[in-house]
């Protein structure tokens, strides 16, 4: 029988962490972190970590566990998430994915092998060299050019995510979107309940804004400061996340504070809806309009462990059936 697997997630700022939190208190899980950058210690108010009283007590994983100057991808994300599920399993507990992380949640979810993706120093290099002379949105053209799946899913920024693309389409002569959409067609390991957290999007801008306004009232730029001063910087993966690269470029005096805050609100807004187009190509997936719950997160909470309770119920009496079955054809 399938482990039960809960994933919460939704576009940023939506209300994704409380709500996760509510859950697990409900259902006595623990939390695993689908986000790439609160893995990262030092970086709390960019990456709106969950603080330690937000947790109330609620085991979380996958959260402060590397320093800003180590790398953190999709395939070192599954492997540490598999040890955590593993783990929360033994205790008997109920594992909650939250986070808004979509790629990291399928690779999770449908344990997409990353073994046949073996990285090409000499190909990445070459790669690197034509981002650093010619920018990233030629290299970006080179992929629309190769891959117009992949292109229309990277953003052209995304350096790290561009180069891997190519390399593999110059590696395997497969263009990686199509290998990505072969492993999401393979059938789950666990029995998951996938739900997607959304509501208005002017409600949801109007929510971006605040947090932006937030995280600039308790200190954004001075912890990007002291990233800076223990030697963080912009080619590093930690310091391309939103809120860090916008900073970073105000202190490095490339543009004024309210220009920096004006881009990381814009690029936020921009990265929600990122995050809804890959929620919706996604498959199974359940959707939590707000609105449709009057706006009351006690009404979505109450909505996902009567679903989730239902779900275990049906879940457990097709597997009585299947043992009752198995025992007949034992005694034939």
């Amino acid at each position: 029988m399938k482990q039960p697997l809960i994933v919460l997630t939704g576009p940023t700022a939506v209300g994704k962490t409380s709500l996760s939190i509510q859950l697990a208190q409900a259902l006595d899980g623990e939390i695993i972190s689908a986000d790439s950058m609160q893995v990262y210690r030092h970086m709390d108010i960019g990456s709106a970590k969950v603080t330690d009283q937000e947790m109330k007590g609620v085991p979380h994983h996958l959260i402060d566990i590397l320093e800003p100057w180590e790398d953190f991808n999709v395939a070192i994300f599954q492997s540490m998430a598999k040890q955590a599920l593993s783990d929360i399993y033994g205790r008997g507990h109920i594992p909650i994915v939250a986070g808004g992380t979509g790629f990291y949640i399928q690779a999770l979810l449908y344990d997409i092998d990353f073994k046949k993706n073996e990285s090409d120093s000499s190909v990445r290099e070459e790669l690197e060299n034509i981002a650093q002379t010619q920018g990233n949105e030629y290299l970006h053209q080179l992929l629309t050019e190769a891959d117009p799946d992949a292109a229309a899913q990277i953003h052209a920024n995304n350096q790290k995510r561009v180069i891997r693309a190519l390399e593999y389409y110059k590696l395997t002569g497969q263009r990686i979107s199509e290998h990505n959409q072969q492993e999401r067609e393979k059938e789950s390991p666990y029995r998951f309940y996938y739900y997607v957290l959304n509501c208005d999007r002017a409600r949801l801008y109007q929510r971006i804004d605040q947090r932006v306004d937030q995280m600039m009232d308790v200190g954004l730029v001075a912890e990007v400061e002291k990233l800076r001063d223990m030697g963080c910087c912009r080619g590093m993966t930690s310091m391309q996340g939103l809120g860090y690269k916008e900073i970073l470029d105000y202190l490095n005096q490339e543009c004024s504070l309210e220009e920096a805050v004006r881009v990381l609100k814009r690029d936020t807004r921009h990265f929600a809806k990122r995050q809804l187009t890959w929620f919706k190509r996604e498959r199974e997936v359940r959707w939590l309009q707000l609105e449709d719950f009057g706006c009351d997160p006690g009404l979505v909470l109450e909505h996902i462990l009567e679903e989730f309770r239902q779900g275990e119920k049906t879940a457990k009496k097709n597997e009585q059936k299947e043992s009752a079955f198995d025992e007949i054809g034992t005694d034939v």
